[in-house]
């Protein structure tokens, strides 16, 4: 299956770079990079040879369409940055959250640790971010350690073991509301999953290994739409345009449940769901 790459590259010396990197740069069909003639030298040093793309902060939305149908018709399309990783302070954010959108499929390469790879996954870099870590155990201090994290307005990054999943979720809630969120699992493993999530006052999540919470900001505009019935949610994105199937995925990712839960309150409308 195709699928968009965000690959991160050497800051400095071009040794810096994993060997799943260069793979995945030889593998790719496509490249589209911050400024190509720098990215050739790291290109050239590995013996790459591939069609590249200039992908930057004055070109993004119109490149990203480009890049989203190469994936579309069946290409695999990396993004590079200068240095580093793009969608961290540099442009891919927007082609994250494109591809989310559409159900294109996103991996990260080279990320080095859990937090910024979920991060990008999510779709809520390439701005500041609130590095949390694991929550504090228990009592007056967790709840003040949350209440303190309240006013921020940049995305918060949490760590969360399998036994705490749940009870971290709850009190998440009981500090932030219905905020939207990222839950990210098995990082580059074989069964990686970064789902959307809405925080609700009863999570009964399945805990499969350890997470990372990538929670919205309080700077972030809450999505009118999930104050809605899922039926009448699922109706206002039909009503704006969107075909059914696609206002079914976009319901779907919006309230973190399943594509089928919503599906099924399609059916009922007597609409055409491709």
């Amino acid at each position: 299956m195709s699928a968009i790459y965000i690959v991160g590259t050497p800051i400095g010396n071009l040794k810096d770079i994993t060997y799943r990197a260069v793979e995945t740069l030889q593998a790719a069909d496509l490249i589209a990079c911050e400024d190509t003639r720098r990215s050739l030298v790291l290109l050239n040093r590995y013996g790459i040879k591939k069609p590249l793309i200039a992908y930057h902060k004055f070109n993004e939305r119109e490149c990203a369409e480009r890049l989203l149908a190469a994936a579309e018709a069946g290409k695999n399309v990396a993004l590079i940055t200068d240095a580093g990783l793009p969608c961290v302070s540099d442009p891919g954010t927007v082609l994250v959250n494109a591809a989310r959108e559409r159900g294109i499929k996103i991996e990260v390469v080279g990320a080095g640790t859990a937090l910024i790879h979920a991060l990008i996954g999510s779709g809520r870099g390439g701005g500041g971010f609130y590095f949390a870590g694991f929550l504090p155990d228990r009592g007056k201090g967790r709840r003040a350690f949350l209440e303190g994290l309240k006013p921020v307005r940049a995305p918060l990054i949490f760590y969360s073991a399998p036994h705490d999943l749940n009870r971290d979720l709850k009190d998440l809630f009981a500090a932030f509301g219905a905020r939207c969120a990222c839950l990210a699992r098995e990082l580059t493993k074989l069964y990686e999953e970064v789902a959307e999530y809405v925080l609700n006052e009863n999570p009964d999540l399945e805990a499969r290994g350890e997470y990372v919470l990538v929670i919205e900001g309080a700077g972030e505009t809450a999505n009118p739409l999930l104050a809605l019935p899922p039926a009448e949610h699922l109706k206002a994105h039909i009503a704006a345009g969107l075909p059914t199937n696609e206002a079914v995925k976009r319901t779907a990712r919006e309230r973190g449940v399943a594509k089928n839960e919503i599906y099924k309150l399609a059916l009922p409308l007597n609409l055409d769901s491709e």
